[in-house]
């Protein structure tokens, strides 16, 4: 079978990789800390629901799932302590080898570039850990924008930084509304949950105007 990342120059200019569950194996880690953070302030978050969320910021998140169940809390607080429950964790990070060997193969041959829903300092964290951060040109995280995935700003965001037409990108991600958000940029994508499947279209317009 043919591998469908030898040859990427020939169709795309720049690299755009989500951070959790793309470039790191670290979603669970993530729902551990969420649950330990949350159950001590009464919220609950089932599993299937931390997935659909995938790559929305932390702080998001508890506004969404406190308004719901009607629990009274400090957003940033919160947002805070399950930052801090996940640093406590990171030593158990682990690469998500078939992705990271991907950022391998096309470092110095195209600009490569992380975009994430993530805080910054706890992306930078990881992309260290599993020794990957000096394959990349950019990091964006989710204070680098005011719209976050779904929307396409960080992807956008990303391709201005590396210098490189949002058409000539191709983006890595793990999750339903960060594919979403690449196609809002216009750019096509990997859905590394279905690797080595290779990259597909985009097949929705930009919707962010």
């Amino acid at each position: 079978m043919t591998n469908p990342y030898t040859d990427l120059k020939s169709r795309y200019s720049g690299l755009i990789f989500d951070c959790d569950g793309t470039l790191t194996d670290s979603m669970p880690l993530h729902y551990r800390a969420w649950t330990a953070t949350l159950d001590r302030h009464g919220i609950r978050f089932p599993e299937s629901r931390f997935y659909e969320m995938g790559g929305v910021p932390t702080t998001k998140i508890v506004k969404a799932l406190a308004v719901e169940q009607g629990v009274d809390v400090n957003v940033n607080e919160v947002s805070k302590e399950k930052e801090e429950e996940f640093m406590g964790m990171i030593v158990e990070v682990q690469p998500n080898d078939p992705v990271c060997e991907i950022a391998r193969r096309y470092h110095g041959l195209m600009p490569l570039a992380v975009a994430s829903g993530g805080i910054r300092d706890v992306i930078i964290n990881q992309l260290l850990l599993i020794g990957v951060i000096d394959l990349f040109d950019t990091l964006v995280g989710a204070e680098d924008t005011q719209r976050h995935k779904p929307e396409p700003d960080v992807f956008l965001e990303a391709a201005k930084r590396i210098g490189i037409e949002p058409a000539r990108c191709l983006v890595f991600e793990d999750t339903d509304i960060g594919i979403e958000a690449a196609c809002r940029a216009g750019m096509d994508y990997v859905d590394v949950r279905n690797l080595p499947a290779g990259p597909q279209p985009c097949r929705l317009t930009d919707r962010s105007s």
